[in-house]
């Protein structure tokens, strides 16, 4: 926030307070001579007479509590723009504090996990229970609850990687996340080159495609994808670029989802989970993952949310 601004909302606040006390004093006390009489004359409803009384002290020392009690929380917290109160108390630092305290109580419950490696947590019903839960919580939202993803969700019960399945990469793409780019190419390949590329990855998942259309998109396949997809197309787990050979796409394998895919480019996000879930429960998702792989759908996930835009039509670029 700017020093002007700043200014402006201690002004403004203060002066609101002050308005306030002085509202309150203006009407403390009667403003017509009690030789007028009793009342001010105002009458509604032929028989309601305002009284020409003052506050009842009680309520005055209400009021007054009132504005002592703002000045107050203004003194200690924050309130007045820039000024973060002597107590120093900011939301965040509060939040980190619930959270580091909710981990404390629940660092027993998963403390029996944590001698055992991802393939062995993967067969006991106990963490594969407490990994379920959390995977309904944090992670259905995205990847559904079966597991099986959506458009721009990957599917975790097939036995597809971008970034590979090694336990360390698991936990790596839950704890850290993953950012997948699929760059645009239709200013460089043109709209007719698109089409040929777009009919090449068909042709390489095993799709029907015109056989002229792929033959011509071959040359700029390997012009314009190969860096990322390989030679032989079957994709590059460190850059996390996919497999276009075979029949699984995030955005979908027909012919108006790979021209969005190569012409205008994708970008797809895992969001982290270490900070949220601490590292004992990144490891029992990241297990989970595992063991809905190799089931095909029970315990587990597979390429968990990782899987950048490039991959459902991705194919066409590097």
């Amino acid at each position: 926030m700017t020093s002007g601004w700043s200014w402006f909302i201690i002004i403004v606040s203060l002066a609101n307070i002050a308005g306030a006390w002085w509202l309150l004093k203006a009407n403390a006390q009667t403003t017509i001579p009690k030789s007028e009489g009793p009342d001010t004359g105002h009458v509604w409803d032929e028989d309601l007479t305002e009284l020409n009384s003052p506050l009842p002290r009680w309520w005055y020392w209400l009021f007054v509590l009132t504005v002592v009690w703002g000045l107050g929380y203004l003194v200690f917290y924050p309130g007045l723009g820039n000024f973060a109160g002597v107590l120093g108390w900011t939301q965040q630092n509060q939040h980190a504090a619930e959270v580091q305290a909710a981990m404390a109580v629940q660092a027993p419950r998963y403390a029996r996990f944590a001698g055992l490696s991802l393939p062995a947590l993967s067969q006991d019903p106990d963490a594969m229970g407490e990994a379920r839960s959390l995977f309904a919580n944090g992670c259905a939202g995205c990847h559904g609850s079966d597991a099986r993803g959506a458009p721009g969700f990957p599917n975790l019960t097939d036995d597809d990687w971008l970034y590979g399945n090694a336990p360390e990469t698991l936990v790596t793409t839950i704890g850290s996340g993953r950012a997948g780019v699929m760059p645009g190419w239709e200013a460089a390949l043109g709209n007719d080159g698109v089409t040929e590329v777009v009919a090449y990855v068909q042709s390489l998942g095993g799709s029907a495609a015109d056989p002229a259309l792929a033959q011509a998109g071959a040359p700029r396949y390997a012009m314009f994808c190969i860096a990322c997809h390989g030679p032989d197309a079957r994709g590059n787990q460190v850059l996390g670029a996919p497999n276009l050979t075979d029949d699984i796409w995030l955005f979908g394998g027909d012919a108006g989802s790979l021209r969005v895919s190569i012409g205008e480019g994708r970008y797809n996000e895992m969001p982290a989970h270490t900070a949220l879930l601490g590292p004992e429960r990144v490891r029992l998702m990241a297990a989970y993952v595992l063991g809905l792989s190799a089931s095909g759908g029970a315990p587990g996930v597979n390429k968990m949310g990782d899987r950048p835009q490039g991959d459902d039509g991705s194919a066409g670029g590097g």
